[in-house]
């Protein structure tokens, strides 16, 4: 999973679903992290995050609530 940040509106819906996944940096915009690292390379590989088990419910509510649509789930 990743984050367009160009797509972002710096709503925090993301965060409210899933803290441990998303955040909101000092440029407003949201990030997704891994284990506590902010994984902010936007649009760079660097950037994809492997969602922790028990919360893949909330990440697709994320998305489906994010109102930039900048919220990108891959499957394996």
């Amino acid at each position: 999973m990743w984050i367009d940040q160009d797509l972002c509106t710096g709503d925090g819906l993301c965060t409210d679903h899933a803290p441990p996944v998303f955040t909101l940096l000092e440029d407003g915009i949201a990030y997704v992290q891994e284990r506590g690292r902010v994984l902010n390379d936007p649009g760079g590989a660097s950037s994809l995050a492997t969602v922790p088990p028990g919360l893949t419910g909330d990440v697709v509510h994320a998305a489906d609530d994010c109102p930039g649509e900048c919220i990108f789930i891959e499957l394996d």
